[in-house]
C-alpha cells in the first residue's frame, strides 16, 4: 500500500540527513508503528506520505502510484490525519468537523449526515448528544474521539497518526488505545502510526520500525523485536520486563489447549476412558450438544456416581482475546492453575494452565506452584 524507495530528506546547513536512504514496505490493512527517540526521523517519514515535507531524493508509491503525480489535494483528502493537538475547528459543531472532508469531495447532504452518526456510533459518541456540542464542550477522550471520526469521514484506505494519544493521561489512553485497536479490526485501514513510546509500539502494531538517526535499526512484527532485538539501541529501546511485553502480546486463543465436551448423560467410567484417550485433564459437560456451564476433572470420575455429581459451575473465564498476562495476573489472584477461555458469545472454546503460559513464552521448565 505504501512503499519507500532509497528515500531520502536533508535540510539545509544540516550535517547528516533527517532521513537517509529509507526503503520501507507497508502492507495494506496493517498498523506500521514509527518508534524512536527526538529527531530520529519518524515524523518526517510520515509526513512525507502525504507530502506535507517533500522528500531530497528517492520515490514514494501510494497504492501503486508514485505520489509525484498525483495531485497533493486529492492525495490529502484522501488520506486520514490524526495529530496529537487533534485540531478540531473550534467554531465548528462535532457534526461539522466530522463533515470537512466529505463537503470538500463533494458529498451531498444526507449521505454526509449518515456517515456522521455512524461514525460517531463507532467511536462510541451518541449521536442524539454530541453532533451539535463543540469541541470546548468535550473533554480530551471525547475530543480524541472525533479526531479518530473525521479521519475516517470519507473511508480512505489510509491513515497517518502522529502521537495521537500522548496528551492523554494514562487511563484514558490505554481506553483510547484499546477502542482504535476493537475499530480497526473492523475497517482495516492501513495505518502508518508514529510515537516515541516503544510500550505504545508493541500494543498497538502489526509491524514496527524501529528508528535511529533517520535510518531504520530494525523492522519487524512485536514478537521478533521482542525477542531478537537487532543490537543494544534496539536492546536497550526495549528496557526491562521483556517477558512481560511477550506474555501482553500472546492471546489466549493462541495457546489455549481444546476443549473437551462430555454429554451429561454419560457414565463416570464411560467419561473417564474417553478423557483417558484425549489425554485431557478436564471437560465440559452438555446436554443434546448445549453447553451447561459445568465441566468435569478427571481425577474427580473414579470415586463420582455419575458426572452431574462429579462436575462443578465454570465460574472463572477469561475472554478470547484475552492476553497471556492477563491470564497470569487472574491465576495470581485467585490461586486457579486452570481458566476456561470463551468466545464473545460465551461458548466455551479451551482454556490455559501455567504450562500453557510457558510453553507459549518458549520456556521448557516446568511452572512454578502458586
Amino acid at each position: 500500500m505504501i512503499q519507500f524507495q532509497c528515500v531520502s530528506k536533508h535540510y539545509p546547513n544540516e550535517a547528516v540527513d533527517a532521513v537517509h536512504d529509507l526503503n520501507l514496505h507497508i502492507q495494506p490493512g496493517e498498523i506500521c508503528m514509527l518508534v524512536g527517540p527526538s529527531g530520529c526521523g519518524k515524523t518526517t517519514i510520515m509526513k512525507m506520505i502525504n507530502k506535507l515535507i517533500e522528500p531530497s531524493a528517492g520515490t514514494i508509491r501510494v497504492d501503486g502510484r508514485d505520489i509525484r503525480t498525483v495531485d497533493t489535494i486529492q492525495l490529502r483528502l484522501n488520506i486520514g490525519y490524526i495529530i496529537q493537538e487533534i485540531g478540531l475547528f473550534p467554531h465548528m459543531s462535532v457534526a461539522e468537523n466530522i463533515a470537512t472532508v466529505p463537503v470538500e469531495l463533494g458529498w451531498d447532504k444526507r449521505r454526509i449526515a449518515a456517515r456522521i452518526d455512524e461514525l460517531l456510533e463507532l467511536v462510541d459518541l451518541d449521536p442524539g448528544i454530541y453532533r451539535r456540542k463543540r469541541p470546548r464542550e468535550l473533554s480530551g477522550g471525547q475530543k480524541q474521539r472525533v479526531g479518530v471520526a473525521r479521519a475516517l469521514a470519507a473511508d480512505p484506505r489510509i491513515m497517518l497518526m502522529d502521537e495521537p494519544f500522548g496528551a492523554l493521561d494514562p487511563i484514558t489512553r490505554a481506553k483510547l488505545q484499546d477502542e482504535f485497536l476493537s475499530i480497526q479490526e473492523k475497517i482495516r485501514k492501513t495505518i502508518v502510526f508514529v510515537t516515541h513510546d516503544i510500550e505504545e509500539a508493541i500494543k498497538m502494531g502489526d509491524r514496527i520500525a524501529v528508528l535511529k538517526a533517520g535510518r531504520i535499526v530494525q523492522f519487524g512484527s512485536p514478537m521478533e523485536i521482542l525477542a531478537h532485538p537487532a543490537d543494544p539501541f534496539v536492546s536497550e529501546l526495549i528496557g526491562g520486563r521483556k517477558t512481560l511485553k511477550i506474555m501482553n502480546l500472546m492471546f489466549c486463543e493462541q495457546i489455549m489447549q481444546d476443549v473437551v465436551e462430555l454429554e451429561s448423560s454419560l457414565t463416570a467410567a464411560a467419561a473417564g476412558r474417553i478423557l483417558t484417550a484425549s489425554g485431557a485433564a478436564r471437560a465440559v459437560l452438555t446436554e443434546a450438544g448445549i453447553q451447561q456451564r459445568h465441566y468435569v476433572d478427571a481425577e474427580a470420575l473414579p470415586a463420582a456416581a455419575d458426572l452431574r455429581s462429579a462436575s462443578r459451575p465454570i465460574a472463572l473465564t477469561l475472554q478470547r482475546r484475552a492476553t497471556a498476562q492477563e491470564a497470569l495476573s487472574e491465576m495470581l489472584r485467585t490461586g486457579e492453575h486452570f481458566l476456561f477461555i470463551e468466545d464473545d458469545d460465551h461458548r466455551i472454546l479451551g482454556g490455559v494452565d501455567l504450562e500453557d503460559l510457558f510453553k507459549g513464552m518458549g520456556h521448557d521448565r516446568q511452572p512454578v506452584q502458586i
